[in-house]
Parts: C-alpha cells; sequence; structure tokens
C-alpha cells in the first residue's frame, strides 16, 4: 500500500485478475480499516464465486452437493441478480452460458461495487475501484479534475482506443484481446464473436457490467440495444477495426 498527498492506493490479486484502490481522500483510520475489509471482501468473493475452486461453494451447487436453500444469503442473491440479469436483457446474459452454473460474468462488477461501498461508508469519496478494467468511481481524482479512464484498443496492444471522464460512473469493458474469446452465446453455446471489445458506461457497477457481456455476446444488435438503454451509454470496436458508439457515450476517442 502507498500514500502520497491524493491519498492511499493498493493493489491486490484476487479472483485471477489484478484490484487496485485509489482513494484520493485524506487519510483516517475508518478508511484504513474499510480498505483491509475491501480487500478480504474480494477474498471471500472468491473462495464462494469461483468456478475454478473446487470447494466453492458455487461449484458445490453446481455439482449438486448442496442445495441453493443451503447456502449464504449473498448466494441467493447473486442467483436472483443473475436471473433479473436474464430477463432485462433477454436471455443475452446468462449464469448458465454454456450449460454449467457460472455467474461470473456478474459477480465480479458485484464485488467490486460492494468494496467501493464499504469505502464511501467509511467516509472515501473521492474513490476509484479497478478490477480487471473494470471500475467503480466516485468524486474527483484531483481537486477540480474529473477521473479519466484510457480504454485500450482491443486490435493494437499498448493503444487506447477511447478515454472516459466523469466523476461518478462505472466502467465496464468485455472483449476478447486479454481472456480470448471467453464469452459464449447464451443461446447457441458458441463463442460470441461479432464483436472484438464493448464498453458500457452506467453509474453502478452490477448491472453495467452485466450489460457489458450481454451487449457483446449480442454482437451487431448490440448497438440498438445500448442506444435504448436507459442510464447506460456504449461504444464498440469490431473485428475489423470500425466501431460506433452511443450517442451519449462520455468519452473522447483517438479518431477525433
Amino acid at each position: 500500500m502507498s500514500e502520497d498527498g491524493r491519498g492511499l492506493r493498493r493493489v491486490e490479486h484476487a479472483m485471477g485478475t489484478v484490484f487496485s484502490f485509489d482513494i484520493h481522500d485524506a487519510r483516517t483510520a475508518a478508511i484504513d480499516a474499510a480498505l483491509s475489509d475491501a480487500v478480504a471482501w474480494l477474498h471471500h468473493v472468491d473462495e464462494v464465486f469461483s468456478t475454478y475452486r473446487s470447494d466453492s461453494t458455487i461449484s458445490r451447487l453446481a455439482r449438486g452437493e448442496i442445495a441453493l436453500d443451503a447456502c449464504s444469503s449473498e448466494v441467493r442473491e447473486v442467483l436472483d441478480r443473475c436471473a433479473r440479469a436474464a430477463r432485462a436483457t433477454e436471455g443475452w446474459f446468462s449464469p448458465t452460458p454454456g450449460g454449467a452454473l457460472d455467474p461470473s460474468g456478474l459477480v465480479k462488477g458485484w464485488a467490486i461495487e460492494r468494496a467501493w461501498q464499504m469505502l464511501r461508508e467509511a467516509g472515501a469519496h473521492h474513490v476509484c475501484v479497478n478490477g480487471g478494467g473494470d471500475l467503480q468511481l466516485s468524486g474527483e481524482s484531483a481537486p477540480g479534475t474529473p477521473w479519466r479512464i484510457g480504454i485500450a484498443h482491443p486490435l493494437r496492444p499498448g493503444e487506447l482506443y477511447a478515454v472516459v471522464t466523469g466523476n461518478d460512473l462505472a466502467v465496464a469493458t468485455s472483449g476478447t484481446a486479454e481472456r480470448g474469446a471467453h464469452i459464449l452465446d447464451p443461446h447457441t453455446g458458441a463463442p460470441a464473436a461479432g464483436l472484438a471489445s464493448v464498453t458500457v458506461v452506467g453509474s453502478r457497477l452490477t448491472p453495467t457490467d452485466v450489460y457489458a457481456t450481454a451487449a457483446f455476446a449480442m454482437g451487431e444488435r448490440a448497438e440498438d440495444w445500448l442506444e435504448h438503454l436507459d442510464g447506460h451509454e456504449g461504444f464498440a470496436v469490431l473485428p475489423d477495426g470500425r466501431s460506433w458508439r452511443t450517442r451519449g457515450f462520455p468519452g473522447r476517442f483517438a479518431d477525433t
């Protein structure tokens, strides 16, 4: 954990990715404790929801070793949110995309948002929690300066395609650049291939992350869907390098 004139920064490996906490408030005992609790929360989520751990609750539930009513309230909450997300996206988001239980498309955003909320409740107002490129932000990066979030170009390693600017927002990107074709079309079970990446911006990361996953699975259908999705904006890069964006997307682009 590092500290400078702007606050605190901590990097943590959990859930198979890298999380960073940037807190641009004066350091207090309450914020220190909340940061420790937030890190512990992420590791707890991994223990409960990881599909790569055979002893996790979600793996045991998927194998039928335990029943849902024997699971914790947080497991029931996540699966209820998944069911609502599936209805809201007409099945383009699914907790069983390949036929097996896997709520990962919702869990990371939900976990990040909860960690951010812990810090907010402890008095941190200028916060960015980043988990593998999915972010929940509030306040400012410096007095009078909004947060600026670079969105990587999925086809040109090392280049930015866009920069999103704002104060209180959530940003989620789904694509193939880092993990390959890992998002499935839940209607066919085949890897989604219509887009190279899609970024969605909203106010809270749990639905924003879900909508990014659903939009990526939709492919070419996603543009019209995101254009009419209340409270959210998006942009996408196609496999041939072309792109599109919704009318209200809060970003600047390399081609403008």
